[in-house]
C-alpha cells in the first residue's frame, strides 16, 4: 500500500487475541508491519488495514516433513514416473498453493529435485506459495559406501540442497529395521554439519534412531515404536522429533488410490496406537517435538489436521502442539530468529482463524486469513 507519495504505508493488523508462539497470549494489540517484517506489537491507535478481532492470529505454520510432488492422477490414482514432466510441475504448484491456503507460510520438502525448481519461483515471488526447504534426494543404504555417501552429501549441497534426509530404517510396512550402517549414517550426517546443513532421519525403530542421534543427526522423523532410552538419549543430545499422525490416516482413508498391499495398510492401521504413545512418552522425556505431518498425495492443504490428531490422540496440550509449529519448527530449520514468532523483527508470516485453538483444537480447519512475508493471501472473513 502507497502513500499518496508513493511511499510505502505500514500495513496495521488490529487483533483481539495473538498465540505469540513462544506460549504467551497477547490481547489487544495492533500488529504494525513495514515491508516483509513485523515493526512492533503494541496497543496502538493507528488506523487498522486489517481488522482481525474476535479471530485468533498466530505466526504461519510451519510443517517439517512434507512431499511436495506427490499426487494423484486424473484416475484419482498415485502418480508415477511416466507421468509427464508438465503434469508434475503443475500438481507441486497446486499443492504449494493450496498448502499456504491452509495456513501454512513455511515447509520442509523432503525427497525431490523439482522442490527447489518450486522453492526458487516462490522465492522470487513468481508463484505464490510457502517458503520451501528441501533435501532435493534422499539418502539410503543402496546410495554406497561411507565415502560415496560423503560425496553425495556434498553433491547434494552444491545442487542447492538446505537440509541432507536419509533413511536409517525400512518403513512401516517392511518393517521399520535398520537399513543404514551405523557408518554410512555417521558419514551422512558428519558431512552435512561439515558443509552447514542439517540432517533428517527416517528412522521407524529404536535402532536406527539411536545411531542417528549418536551420529549428531538434527531430528528424527516418524520415530514410531522408540523405546524410553532412545527418547532420553535425543532429549539429552537436543535432537528433535517429528512423529507423524496425519500421513497413516491420509494412506488409510485412500486405500484404493495408494493400492498398497493389505500387509501395508495393517502396518499403517496397527501403527495408531504407538504413535500416539511415543508423543507422550516424548513430552515426559523432554523431547523437543516439531511439528510435521509427511503430507503426500492428498494431504496437501490438509496439514493443520495433524494438529487435531496430536491433540485428540496424542494428548498434546493444544499451546504444546502450536508452539512445535511455530517457533520450535523455525528453531529446528535454523530460522528460530527470524520466523515462528509473533514479534518485532520477525517476519510477517501470520495465520488467523475463526475460534481459539486453545479452547477448540478444531479451530484450525478455519483459516480467514494468511500472510506471508506482509503479503496477504488469504483474507475470506
Amino acid at each position: 500500500m502507497l502513500s499518496a507519495l508513493g511511499f510505502a504505508q505500514p500495513i496495521v493488523l488490529e487483533t483481539s487475541t495473538i498465540l505469540d508462539g513462544k506460549g504467551g497470549v497477547l490481547k489487544n494489540q495492533q500488529i504494525v508491519i513495514e515491508g516483509a517484517r513485523i515493526q512492533a506489537v503494541t496497543r496502538g491507535k493507528s488506523t487498522a488495514t486489517y481488522d482481525l478481532r474476535g479471530l485468533t492470529v498466530m505466526p504461519g505454520w510451519i510443517d517439517t516433513h512434507i512431499h511436495l510432488t506427490w499426487h494423484f492422477d486424473s484416475h484419482h490414482k498415485l502418480a508415477n514416473q511416466s507421468e509427464p514432466p508438465q503434469a508434475s510441475a503443475l500438481y507441486a504448484a497446486e499443492n504449494a498453493w493450496l498448502t499456504l491456503q491452509g495456513g501454512f507460510t513455511t515447509v520442509q520438502s523432503v525427497g525431490a529435485p523439482m522442490d527447489a525448481d518450486v522453492r526458487d519461483r516462490i522465492a522470487e515471488g513468481s508463484l505464490p506459495g510457502p517458503r520451501i526447504l528441501t533435501s532435493v534426494r534422499q539418502i539410503t543404504d543402496k546410495s554406497g559406501t561411507p565415502d560415496e555417501i560423503r560425496a553425495l552429501v556434498r553433491k547434494t549441497k552444491a545442487e542447492g540442497a538446505d537440509v541432507i534426509k536419509l533413511f536409517a530404517t525400512s518403513g512401516l510396512g517392511a518393517g521399520g529395521a535398520q537399513t543404514m550402517s551405523d557408518e554410512q549414517i555417521q558419514a551422512a550426517c558428519g558431512e552435512a554439519k561439515a558443509v552447514g546443513l542439517r540432517a533428517v532421519v527416517h528412522a521407524i525403530g529404536s535402532d536406527g534412531a539411536k545411531a542417528a542421534v549418536l551420529a549428531g543427526c538434527t531430528s528424527i522423523e516418524h520415530g514410531d515404536f522408540l523405546d524410553d532410552a532412545t527418547l532420553a538419549l535425543m532429549a539429552e543430545r537436543g535432537t528433535y522429533f517429528d512423529p507423524n499422525f496425519l500421513v497413516l490416516h491420509n494412506y488409510l482413508d485412500n486405500r484404493a488410490s495408494f493400492n498398497f498391499p493389505e500387509t501395508t495398510f495393517t502396518a499403517l492401521e496397527k501403527a495408531l496406537g504407538p504413535t500416539a504413545d511415543v508423543l507422550r512418552r516424548a513430552r515426559a522425556h523432554g523431547v523437543k517435538v516439531v511439528f510435521g505431518t509427511d503430507a503426500v498425495a492428498s494431504a496437501h492443504g490438509r496439514n493443520a489436521e495433524e494438529f487435531i490428531y496430536r491433540v485428540r490422540d496424542g494428548h498434546d496440550v493444544p499451546m504444546e502442539a502450536l508452539r512445535s509449529a511455530t517457533s520450535l519448527a523455525a528453531e529446528s530449520l535454523g530460522l528460530g530468529d527470524r520466523i515462528g514468532t509473533v514479534a518485532a523483527g520477525f517476519d510477517a508470516d501470520l495465520v488467523a482463524t475463526e475460534g481459539n485453538p486453545l479452547e477448540d483444537i478444531t479451530a484450525v480447519r478455519r483459516v480467514v486469513f494468511v500472510m506471508k512475508g506482509g503479503k496477504v493471501y488469504k483474507n475470506v472473513r
